[in-house]
């Protein structure tokens, strides 16, 4: 592979407004507010809140999340790079949608560039990747799957929120050695896209699976610097998951 330098661009000069403290202050609080929509949409829709296929009319999305016609659309329109919300014409949006046919080729792709950035990683390994991956497999292995009862919606399970972070959190210890921030970037879009397919599919058990082992044989390869034996139990962890939303999909 080619190495190839990125430099930044040069910055660009421009004159300043009449009142440059108010417009700073007035893009910083519209940037904000944009943001804060932005991320309560994204979250409705990654929990299956808002259901995919759905219309979002603004009029109703302003109610909802009390907020202004220009940070939403900016906030509709962001959501659009990310392919969870739609731009069905001129003045409209809805929710991305989401069917098994998508579901089978992000878990394909996901185990192919997930793949190449474990290999990285075993590749480049050191001491301080080591520690990283063994402290966060330890954070992850403390907790519990599913919230207690308590936290749960009557007659439902839930997923552990704590859990939730951590095995992010030790998924991307995995992978965060390879060097590549693009393809860090990727692997995390596809990491956010498998989770909306989960919590749409309502999966939060799998019955006769010890995640935690599934886990630890991936922990153990990588340490041993096993990258077959690595993106093989790292694929096949997938894959079981897959195999559940199929169904639920089906």
């Amino acid at each position: 592979m080619p190495n190839i330098k990125l430099t930044q661009p040069p910055s660009t000069l421009s004159l300043p407004s009449k009142s440059p403290q108010k417009s700073t202050v007035k893009s910083g609080v519209t940037t904000s507010r944009t943001m804060s929509t932005f991320g309560r949409i994204r979250a409705d829709i990654m929990s299956g809140k808002l259901v995919p296929d759905s219309k979002l009319k603004v009029e109703d999305l302003k109610v909802t999340y009390g907020t202004g016609l220009s940070p939403l659309r900016e906030a509709l329109s962001l959501l659009t790079s990310e392919r969870l919300v739609d731009r069905i014409d001129q003045r409209g949006f809805r929710v991305a949608p989401a069917t098994r046919l998508e579901f089978v080729d992000l878990l394909a792709t996901r185990c192919w560039a997930e793949e190449r950035a474990l290999r990285l990683s075993i590749t480049r390994a050191g001491p301080d990747w080591e520690e990283r991956l063994l402290l966060a497999h330890h954070r992850l292995e403390r907790l519990e799957r599913e919230a207690s009862k308590r936290e749960a919606s009557a007659g439902e399970a839930a997923l552990n929120p704590d859990w939730e972070a951590n095995h992010r959190a030790f998924h991307a210890a995995l992978l965060s050695e390879c060097g590549s921030p693009v393809l860090l970037r990727f692997c995390e879009q596809l990491y956010d896209m498998n989770i909306r397919y989960r919590q749409i599919a309502g999966v939060t058990a799998y019955p006769r699976r010890n995640i935690k082992r599934e886990h630890k044989a991936i922990l153990d390869a990588v340490l041993a610097r096993d990258a077959d034996a690595g993106v093989r139990h790292l694929a096949e962890h997938y894959q079981r998951t897959g195999l559940y939303l199929e169904k639920a999909f089906g």
